[in-house]
């Protein structure tokens, strides 16, 4: 059986069709939003970003692969967001609660903006091999960046940085994701964003998780 393409089929040179493949992934940006993965159909997509099909099929062979430009963009917006903090962590090295403020801060700023579609985009959409080393490869920068500054902050008592670091990036990607993308009107953001800096804070804190 054939395997289904989920890469462009060309890539715009000329403003005008740049400006055609912009206006496609807006448009299914809006399309996944209202109606979700499986109801986003190309059709629905052309008719919103108001261009034929064929001009859609010229671009992008389905909506996978639509979904996979989307989710790249996301990515590349979230490593270059996320790299000022990572950066001052290493040249600033705050003491801990204030890094983890900032840490935590950062990470639901970065979820918060459309949830409906970070959760297609992260739940629903496929995850081909390039795309999961690309996710790799941003989790493994933000551990080494948040390890190094472990390692500067006296209050820190765990005996491996690393790990910890990885634990660190770990709870706060998957608490500030359902956080804001499965929201509950019991759950404050800020009580949640202070509960979760606290439980870092005595983790790291603690004399118990060296041993």
């Amino acid at each position: 059986m054939p395997r289904t393409s989920l890469r462009a089929r060309k890539h715009p040179r000329q403003a005008r069709s740049r400006e055609t493949v912009e206006a496609l992934l807006e448009a299914a940006a809006q399309v996944f939003e209202r109606h979700g993965y499986a109801a986003g159909t190309t059709n629905r997509i052309a008719e919103r970003a108001g261009v034929s099909i064929g001009s859609l099929y010229q671009y992008f062979p389905n909506k996978d692969a639509l979904l996979l430009a989307i989710v790249e963009r996301h990515v590349a917006e979230g490593a270059e967001r996320l790299g000022p903090l990572l950066a001052a962590l290493r040249d600033e090295r705050p003491p801990l609660r204030a890094g983890l403020e900032r840490i935590v801060a950062a990470m639901v700023a970065l979820h918060a903006e459309r949830p409906a579609l970070h959760r297609v985009l992260f739940e629903e959409a496929p995850r081909p091999p390039a795309l999961r080393r690309r996710l790799d490869a941003l989790a493994t920068a933000a551990t080494a960046a948040v390890a190094d500054w472990l390692r500067a902050v006296p209050e820190v008592r765990v005996a491996d940085p690393k790990l910890a670091a990885r634990l660190v990036v770990q709870v706060t990607e998957s608490v500030t994701h359902n956080l804001v993308i499965h929201a509950d009107p019991d759950r404050s953001p800020d009580r949640w964003a202070a509960e979760t800096v606290a439980l870092l804070e005595a983790y790291l804190g603690s004399a118990a998780s060296s041993g």
